[in-house]
């Protein structure tokens, strides 16, 4: 594994396959600085964007990096604060772009998506995945704690704007906490909300690692089931824990019952069959492709499946 300032990895992604990192920012530059966050509290908080670094040193280490690694599926912005604040942003995704025929995505916390210059940059990417936890104002401050420039509204109209104009595929995420986003109440304004959003995944968390703040609780296993159920999301905690599971005993008839609610990408499905011990994944993929009854959409390097 190379490491160097800006980029690292290639590392195992619970949703992408083995991705490529890339860092464009300083570590806990946040225009957040939410209470569940893995980095712990934002200490250089800003809402202010900058050109931290020069886009044409990461892009050198960028080229310096693919040269010597032989596999990697996708490409991560992904800082150790928030990407969007790199003001150079534009230039290093068109950079990357013509260095790699990889997919480029980009994890945000979604809060400057109403910036016309951070929304001309993502429209370059493959995939963006912002973060979407707050109903309203007193919710957003709860749990995100924002840079007192951002409000609520400001934020929610910017990522309901972006996602209907985005070219690329969209995949949101939520973080649920318990005690403060975790009621039933709560749960029928995120289906609401969610309906004024074009998306094409809804991914959902709750706290795997120390959280910023000690009082800060993951929410229980019945929760996220049911809220996966009501909000037609996937636990990101299933998927990086034992993946998708099936009681099939078939490997394939196992795939058809997941796929039937869930489209999975070929990263997925193979991590799938990994835990299942399958022999056969090659032979299981082909099949899977050459089904009459799959769709096989492929789009940016990625191929996903879907019952038809």
């Amino acid at each position: 594994m190379i490491e160097h300032k800006y980029v690292y990895g290639p590392v195992p992604s619970r949703r992408m396959g083995l991705s490529l990192g890339i860092s464009p920012i300083p570590k806990k530059t946040c225009n957040y600085s939410c209470v569940y966050c893995q980095l712990g509290r934002t200490d250089k908080m800003t809402n202010t964007r900058q050109m931290f670094f020069d886009s044409q040193d990461i892009l050198l280490e960028f080229d310096q990096s693919i040269a010597s690694i032989t596999k990697y599926d996708v490409v991560t912005l992904v800082g150790e604060g928030e990407p969007t604040l790199y003001l150079g942003l534009y230039q290093l995704i068109k950079g990357i772009k013509e260095r790699t025929h990889k997919p480029v995505a980009l994890i945000t916390n979604g809060a400057l998506l109403y910036d016309e210059d951070v929304v001309k940059a993502l429209n370059l990417a493959d995939i963006v995945l912002p973060t979407f936890d707050a109903t309203d104002e007193s919710l957003f401050s709860a749990i995100n704690r924002p840079h007192g420039s951002l409000t609520f509204e400001l934020v929610y109209e910017g990522l309901k704007k972006f996602s209907h104009q985005y070219p690329g595929e969209l995949w949101l995420e939520m973080m649920f906490l318990e005690g403060v986003n975790d009621s039933e109440e709560i749960l029928i304004v995120y289906q609401e909300m969610l309906k004024e959003i074009s998306y094409e995944r809804l991914y959902l968390n709750t706290p795997v690692r120390p959280p910023a703040e000690d009082h800060i609780k993951p929410v229980a296993s019945d929760f996220m089931a049911h809220a996966c159920q009501v909000l037609g999301g996937i636990s990101i905690d299933l998927l990086s824990s034992v993946g998708f599971f099936s009681h099939i005993k078939d490997d394939y008839q196992a795939i058809l019952s997941i796929i039937k609610r869930h489209p999975m990408h070929q990263f997925e499905i193979e991590s799938f069959l990994e835990t299942r011990k399958s022999s056969n994944i090659p032979s299981l993929m082909k099949r899977l492709g050459d089904d009459p009854d799959v769709n096989s959409i492929d789009y940016k390097g990625y191929t996903s499946y879907r019952l038809k």
